[in-house]
């Protein structure tokens, strides 16, 4: 009778002790999975099995299992030719020739017309921002005459200073494009990109008069790309050069990378009554795909990408509803031994697919564990 009461007086305690821990299990839980990236509801409410006494059979169970825990999440994007830039003007006219919405304009090329005049596209980083003649010095110099060496004019040196030897190579250009010879560039007679560019849309029409800072067109790069807004909260998964699969409209997955992620604002739109749209901030992720000849027949079309934030092989999981939260600090799991059960501290790695990452000396592949029933 003794040893009665003295194990009936435990299993009080414990099943005491567990429900004071119910409420540190869920908050704890919670926390851990948010910071581990988990968007659902991880289900801690399992930590009521805890009311039973210890070392009884929880009501449910699952088991230990050795895997690769990957972390990945599919969301919805938009295959196109990337990001869209604005054209804006810097010359004061009329415009009176814009290229078809469509159209590949290469180095050298007219990309519109003010006053019968080209906006002539280069290659290079840094924007015209300067007149450029004889005197002036810069890395804009050096970017320009690189341009001016690959369109086959020659007589100059190139690097970062405008003479009188690039003003003539200039004079030359210029007769070509049917410009005044004047040996000067001026910063809106020139507009420069990363390569070669695709025009997306028109912001003006022809014989509308310009005015500088007004769009004239939008344009894109020339390759296929796929386009992602991702939330702030999901910035783990947009690592450049990462991997990635596309899954296209028919279900033809490809394999892809992670070429640019950069933050922007949308700005949203206005409610029904009337008030300011609140201004989000997304993640925009660009997304190259390695056999792009498969996106043939493809214009603009939705398509799935499923990233994978981390992966770990070879690791022990446990359901994320196998965790309790223990008194002394950290977690543990109920291991099931026949009839009885005990409780195993691990500690926790990553959260994926509804599973834990799970170590400790005492758990091993194949044990069973207490879960929600």
């Amino acid at each position: 009778m003794p040893a009665a009461r003295a194990e009936a007086a435990r299993s009080r305690q414990v099943s005491a002790r567990r429900l004071r821990l119910r409420t540190v299990a869920l908050t704890a839980a919670v926390a851990v999975a948010a910071s581990a990236g988990v968007v659902a509801a991880v289900g801690f409410a399992g930590t009521d099995r805890g009311t039973a006494a210890a070392g009884t059979v929880p009501p449910a169970t699952a088991t230990v299992t050795r895997q690769t825990l990957t972390d990945v999440q599919t969301v919805n994007g938009e295959l196109g030719y990337g990001t869209a830039y604005v054209a804006d003007a810097r010359l004061s006219g009329t415009i009176t020739a814009l290229p078809e919405t469509g159209t590949m304009v290469k180095r050298g090329g007219r990309l519109y017309a003010v006053d019968d005049e080209p906006v002539v596209l280069l290659y290079g980083a840094l924007p015209a921002y300067r007149l450029l003649e004889p005197g002036v010095q810069g890395a804009d110099v050096e970017q320009f005459e690189r341009n001016l060496r690959a369109l086959g004019q020659t007589g100059f040196t190139v690097d970062d200073e405008y003479t009188g030897s690039t003003a003539d190579a200039v004079r030359e250009w210029q007769e070509k494009l049917g410009l005044p010879e004047t040996g000067r560039v001026e910063p809106g007679r020139v507009r420069y990109a990363e390569g070669e560019v695709r025009v997306e849309s028109h912001q003006a029409a022809v014989g509308a008069v310009t005015q500088p800072g007004q769009g004239v067109l939008t344009y894109t790069g020339t390759s296929r790309l796929v386009t992602v807004e991702l939330d702030m909260d999901d910035q783990r998964l947009a690592k450049k050069g990462a991997a990635v699969g596309v899954a296209l409209p028919d279900g033809g997955p490809l394999s892809g990378r992670i070429e640019s992620a950069q933050t922007v604002v949308d700005a949203g739109s206005g409610g029904a009554t009337g008030q300011a749209a609140e201004a989000e901030t997304k993640i925009e992720v660009t997304v190259s795909v390695a056999e792009p000849a498969k996106l043939a027949g493809y214009d603009q079309a939705s398509v799935e990408v499923t990233f994978t934030a981390e992966e770990r092989p070879d690791v022990l999981t446990v359901p994320v509803g196998a965790l309790l939260a223990l008194a002394e600090g950290g977690y543990g799991v109920e291991v099931v031994e026949g009839e009885r059960s005990r409780i195993v501290a691990v500690t926790t790695g990553l959260f994926a697919a509804g599973r834990v990452e799970v170590n400790g000396p005492d758990l091993a592949e194949g044990m069973t564990v207490g879960t929600p029933a």
